[in-house]
């Protein structure tokens, strides 16, 4: 199979500014759900709230006026990454839940207009539940634990999500309504810009400079944390976060006179280097259904499996359906498949290994 890279677009290949960072949709959505439980709690909302971001630091936001004291708006600034959500007036309208009507009353968190609702399997949140993943949920509930214990009823929204929703993959995901609140660590890093593929060619760079020929690549923190906890001996110079530029790395480890590559990442990734594609941003690739199946065929697995590679257009519903069967050579053949891709992309001047990790960057479930 012949590997390839598809090109950045030209809006983002053309950006040089450096790397400044943004904030995600689930740390805007958190900060303007603390400001409106504050506007419904104190009868008065404040123009800036300081939330906790995952990673232990807080950080503080202006909020905008949003109507009744209940209701707020953080506009997202997504710093330099190009992101179609960048200006977002994600707005949070909260009401106390009636805790009287219902003893077993819970905050709870639906979606407004703008905000998706998912409608397919293999994201990870239920079918016909807003489009809030579990880290974003976790933060918004500890932001509005900062003003009261109380159950509270969170409406997220975002004016004009839907068209925004239109420019990404979404609909394809079975996300419909609006946009995803999104985020595992609150800051947005421009992993789709040339700048970012300037720092990953430095940093690789760098660990060969000190003299290591061996290093391990992972596309996001999660998978980063797990490489960590897979190649211990590596030093942290040698763990890189390579975002989407998968390619990019591979070329120039093995330009710099590496040996031996790990790379750690989640299904879906290595999915699309199974296929061959060696930049994984999902705006310029998605996952190939007929591959999975391919892949689930080749290990002769149960037919309930092959037919999960195309029932939706996600790497994640095609792992859980191995999981849930304790079926992992299909993605054991993903890896090994990712692999031969990796090592062909430099013509065989890397021993490569590619390592599958759950969505929690928790537990290795396979590898080539």
């Amino acid at each position: 199979m012949t590997t390839f890279e598809p090109d950045l677009s030209a809006e983002v290949a053309a950006r040089r500014r450096g790397l400044r960072t943004g904030w995600t949709t689930g740390t805007c959505a958190s900060a303007a759900a603390k400001a409106a439980a504050t506007g419904l709690a104190m009868g008065t909302r404040p123009r800036s709230v300081d939330i906790a971001l995952p990673g232990g630091t807080r950080a503080t936001f202006r909020v905008e006026a949003g109507g009744p004291s209940n209701v707020a708006v953080v506009v997202k600034d997504a710093g330099d990454d190009p992101d179609c959500t960048h200006g977002a007036h994600v707005t949070a309208s909260v009401t106390w839940a009636d805790a009287d009507a219902d003893a077993a009353a819970a905050t709870s968190l639906s979606a407004g207009p703008g905000v998706g609702t998912i409608t397919l399997p293999g994201l990870g949140l239920p079918v016909g539940a807003p489009a809030i993943n579990p880290v974003p949920r976790r933060m918004i509930l500890a932001a509005l634990a900062d003003v009261t214990d109380r159950p509270l009823r969170v409406v997220l929204s975002v004016p004009g999500g839907d068209a925004m929703a239109a420019k990404t993959s979404n609909a394809r995901l079975g996300i419909v309504g609006g946009i995803s609140i999104l985020g595992t660590t609150g800051v947005v890093r421009p992993f789709s810009t040339a700048a970012y593929r300037a720092s990953v060619v430095q940093q690789v760079d760098v660990a060969a400079a000190q003299g290591h020929r061996a290093i391990a690549l992972a596309t996001g923190s999660r998978s980063e944390r797990a490489a960590a906890r897979l190649r211990p001996g590596l030093p942290p110079v040698c763990i890189v976060e390579v975002g989407d530029f998968t390619g990019i790395a591979l070329r120039r480890a093995a330009g710099a006179g590496m040996r031996e590559v790990v790379f750690v990442g989640m299904a879906g990734k290595i999915a699309k280097l199974a296929a061959g594609v060696m930049m994984t941003h999902f705006h310029r690739s998605k996952v190939d259904g007929e591959l999975l199946a391919s892949a689930a065929r080749a290990v002769g697995a149960p037919r309930e499996i092959v037919d999960a590679a195309t029932e939706t257009a996600t790497a994640r519903h095609f792992f859980e359906a191995c999981m849930a069967r304790g079926a992992t050579e299909p993605l054991a053949e993903l890896c090994r498949r990712a692999a031969t891709n990796c090592r062909a992309h430099v013509d065989g001047r890397l021993d490569v290994d590619v390592v599958m990790v759950d969505f929690d960057g928790d537990a290795v479930v396979a590898r080539a």
